[in-house]
């Protein structure tokens, strides 16, 4: 009897699960190495984070020279001052021209269309031997179904010009302008016959033809 029941607490001896002295330092060993790793990990992907972020800094901050135009390129502070007196004088002429060709009372001129006029000046010139000096312009506007010539401005009248620019200017025709017009409509002193007020529209046609070269012809619609 008493030797079938230290058999029996033998057996249910066997049967219980050791406890884990030996193993325990070595798992607690890899469960710090698993942290230091995973520290590791981070403090890198941080790292690289930070060197990414350096990096796009350095490209936003950096200009390739594909994101420069023609015109930054070759910008020149003489050519801008030149083509500003240019567009004053284009400005000038077409106001000149409201008792003359186009026989209106006010001619309306819109700041956007002389702006687009002095980026195609510069534009057009860039690649001429003389720049802008070397421009001789003709300045039309479209009227009832005609285009009268307004006038022929020879940037530098002490130059030979290279190429010709004809700006073709037309009327705006769309949008509430043509229903106020008549708002705007006056009478001159030596004809009882009232005279409508015209608005030039934004958009224009320029032809640029190289006189040294007959060949050489391009419209542009702006």
């Amino acid at each position: 009897m008493h030797e079938e029941l230290i058999s029996s607490l033998s057996s249910e001896d066997t049967s219980l699960p050791s406890t884990p002295t030996s193993d325990a330092p070595s798992k607690r060993l890899s469960w710090s190495k698993l942290m230091q790793k995973l520290h590791s990990s981070q403090s890198l992907d941080s790292d690289s984070d930070i060197h990414s972020s350096t990096d796009d800094a350095s490209d936003a901050g950096s200009i390739s020279l594909a994101d420069l135009s023609e015109s930054d390129l070759f910008f020149d502070p003489t050519e801008e001052a030149l083509c500003k007196e240019v567009v004053q004088l284009i400005a000038l002429n077409l106001t000149d021209a409201k008792d003359g060709v186009l026989h209106c009372s006010k001619l309306l001129i819109p700041e956007k269309l002389l702006e687009h006029i002095g980026q195609e000046l510069v534009h057009l010139s860039v690649s001429e031997p003389c720049g802008l000096r070397g421009a001789l312009v003709d300045l039309c506007v479209e009227q009832d179904g005609s285009c009268e010539a307004v006038a022929e401005i020879s940037v530098d009248p002490y130059l030979v010009p290279t190429f010709q620019l004809t700006l073709v200017l037309r009327l705006d025709s769309q949008g509430f302008w043509p229903k106020i017009q008549g708002l705007f409509a006056g009478r001159s002193p030596s004809s009882p016959v009232a005279r409508r007020a015209l608005k030039l529209s934004t958009g224009f046609r320029v032809i640029k033809r190289k006189l040294y070269c007959s060949e050489e012809l391009l419209i542009e619609e702006c």
